[in-house]
């Protein structure tokens, strides 16, 4: 992949990760279409380079999709990039907490059915352009889960499948998939130890996105696959002691 002149929209580019790709993509020559809920947030990114095009939308709303896709289509058909990193999880126990249909429905909204949505919307366009790509953020829990999060864990393991599968379909559009382990991050805070900055995954990222390399494993990722394949169980084990400490 080019890593530079490319125009790319980034879902969830307020903070955490999303913020940090922003401005490496920035710093590397691009534009970034950085899209938030938080109009103030995007001010203020936008304020970081004028090559930040802000645009408020909430992924898990229809309408705000198709508001965003014409903004697109009319002016910004250029676009050959998209990252979908916009995410939201919840800790909750069944058996314990009553009425949890809202959690469930956002996390299944935002996390997996947002990212399909703008695929299938956005692809006639990114099909149109050269250095094509996707990127879906999946999670080290896609592959062995935790207790606290099992709708975080399932969303997360079906945008794993759904890259993959993709990839298998799509010819001139790269499909890339990052996996991060836990990264500090505003959704993180409180949970567990050991965190990667979103400095830090977004350079390790960025030398596999120049190599097409598709499935991106950071950090403790390569370790947890190697066990899983090796021995499930043992993988297993070690995210219920995890939890545990959480």
């Amino acid at each position: 992949m080019r890593l530079n002149k490319n125009k790319i929209l980034i879902t969830g580019a307020t903070a955490g990760i999303g913020e940090a790709l922003s401005k490496k993509f920035i710093e590397l020559g691009n534009e970034v279409i950085a899209i938030g809920r938080d109009e103030k947030k995007l001010q203020k990114l936008a304020k970081y380079d004028k090559r930040i095009i802000p645009f408020s939308c909430d992924v898990s709303s229809q309408q705000e999709l198709d508001k965003l896709t014409l903004f697109i289509e009319q002016e910004h058909k250029d676009l050959n990039i998209l990252i979908n990193n916009a995410g939201i999880q919840y800790n909750y126990n069944f058996s314990e907490e009553h009425q949890l249909l809202n959690k469930v429905e956002h996390e299944v909204n935002v996390n997996l059915l947002a990212p399909l949505k703008l695929i299938s919307l956005l692809l006639p366009i990114l099909e149109d352009n050269d250095n094509s790509a996707i990127v879906n953020i999946s999670s080290g829990l896609a592959i062995v889960p935790k207790a606290e999060a099992p709708v975080y864990c399932a969303t997360k393991a079906g945008i794993h499948i759904f890259s993959k599968s993709l990839r298998y379909q799509l010819e001139k559009v790269k499909v890339f998939e990052i996996i991060p382990p836990l990264v500090e991050t505003t959704m993180t805070q409180g949970r567990g130890k050991d965190k990667i900055s979103p400095q830090e995954l977004v350079e390790e990222f960025i030398k596999a996105f120049e190599n097409n390399k598709y499935e991106v494993s950071i950090g403790k990722v390569k370790l947890l696959k190697i066990i899983n394949r090796i021995s499930p169980t043992i993988a297993d084990n070690i995210m219920k002691g995890t939890s545990k400490k959480q």
